[in-house]
């Protein structure tokens, strides 16, 4: 059932007549829930579920619904949790008894109580208790990402909308069990892996929840868990179903939800993704400056891989910023070649006949300069903005350096 309206109906969302016909065709086909591709307000949902007779799911709901099916870890599960009573809690008009019953009793109406209020008391206690352990295996998890970060390793995520074949490519590049699906939302948990690229450079990968059109507020909220590992990246790789006729409707979408959680300034990717559907070879699309921009792929047929690979050694060796360096006296030969290499900015001396040198390198090169013995990283400029993320050993060395300046 389709329509058109200027604006939503305040009462029905469809407009009096359309809400009439759709009641008719539900009990007509023995219809028992209805689905609004469209996000309701509460009072919408109640008013045509009074009308119709028959449940009422908006899109929100769905997605929801959909999330508390896939998700297999303790923390997808809690966070799903926590979306579903934060929904839930805007749509009590009445007592509902069952919140009682599935708690054991918890939470027992007190004097003057009405149902209404206790079950709003009940959510509101599961709210904060839910809240608080998943505040607790975020302080874990952002604890291992910086015990991560600690090692020079630059970080690569698998972002994209859902379904596009993110944990196939996962699988493909890392060996590793992630669970694949042909279906929305296989992937709420994060897994990281490790991976070796073409001239033996380390990276750590992450497959990343999948994104969706309009994804709703209070998902973004609850999985900030799990889209920080988005956030954290060094590279993201922005994988597209090639063969779906909205790609390019779909990039834009996921590009909105990067900017939603603060990653749209990391540098991507395109992994253009199933090209096995379309008859097509397996490519590296380059802007003008020769920079890999896209490549062109099939997961699950394993083609293009390569190629894949190829690219993000490219990029991660491209990825430059500006950071200040101490060389110990005697260091002369570095010295001269960050100038042949036209990296130095500027240049001072100490008194110790140390050289500080202000220089703008790719992060690869930065990292092999941190690893070398007698080098301080005293500063590396956006280290803790979204234009350089995933170099905590690099920040980590800054810091330390500049504590020894001091």
């Amino acid at each position: 059932l389709t329509g058109r309206r200027d604006r939503p109906d305040p009462r029905y969302f469809l407009g009096s007549g359309k809400a009439e016909e759709l009641r008719g065709i539900a009990h007509a086909s023995d219809a028992e829930i209805i689905l609004i591709d469209h996000a309701l307000s509460p009072s919408q949902e109640r008013n045509l579920e009074k009308l119709i007779e028959r449940r009422v799911l908006d899109r929100n709901g769905l997605i929801l619904d959909i999330f508390a099916q896939r998700a297999r870890s303790f923390e997808g599960k809690l966070e799903v949790e926590l979306a579903q009573l934060k929904h839930i809690a805007s749509r009590l008009v009445r007592g509902w008894t069952h919140l009682e019953r599935q708690k054991g009793g918890i939470g027992l109406r007190g004097p003057g109580e009405t149902q209404l209020e206790t079950d709003r008391r009940i959510i509101a206690q599961r709210v904060r208790v839910l809240t608080r352990r998943l505040a607790r295996i975020q302080q874990q998890r952002e604890t291992g990402r910086q015990t991560r970060a600690e090692i020079p390793v630059p970080s690569l995520a698998l972002v994209g909308y859902t379904n596009a074949g993110k944990s196939t490519l996962f699988r493909a590049l890392t060996g590793a069990d992630a669970y694949v699906a042909d279906q929305l939302f296989a992937t709420l948990d994060p897994t990281v892996r490790r991976l070796t690229l073409p001239g033996g450079t380390a990276v750590v990968a992450a497959d990343t929840v999948g994104f969706i059109r309009e994804l709703p507020h209070e998902l973004v909220a609850a999985f900030q868990s799990t889209l920080t590992e988005a956030r954290a990246a060094t590279l993201l790789l922005h994988v597209v179903d090639a063969s779906d006729p909205r790609r390019d409707e779909q990039i834009g979408q996921v590009n909105a939800v990067l900017a939603e959680i603060g990653a749209s300034g990391i540098p991507q990717v395109l992994v253009y993704n199933k090209i096995d559907r379309l008859g097509s070879a397996p490519r590296i699309d380059r802007d003008p400056s020769g920079r890999a921009t896209a490549v062109w792929i099939s997961a699950e047929r394993r083609v293009g891989l390569e190629w894949l690979a190829r690219a993000v050694a490219e990029r991660l060796a491209r990825l430059a910023r500006r950071a200040r360096l101490r060389l110990p006296a005697g260091a002369g030969a570095l010295r001269s070649r960050l100038y042949a290499a036209q990296a130095v900015r500027a240049e001072t001396s100490g008194e110790d006949g140390s050289i500080e040198l202000a220089v703008e390198l790719p992060d690869l090169e930065l990292l092999e300069l941190a690893r070398t013995a007698g080098v301080q990283i005293l500063e590396v400029q956006g280290a803790d903005t979204p234009c350089a993320p995933g170099m905590g050993y690099l920040q980590s060395t800054a810091v330390s350096g500049a504590t020894k300046l001091r």
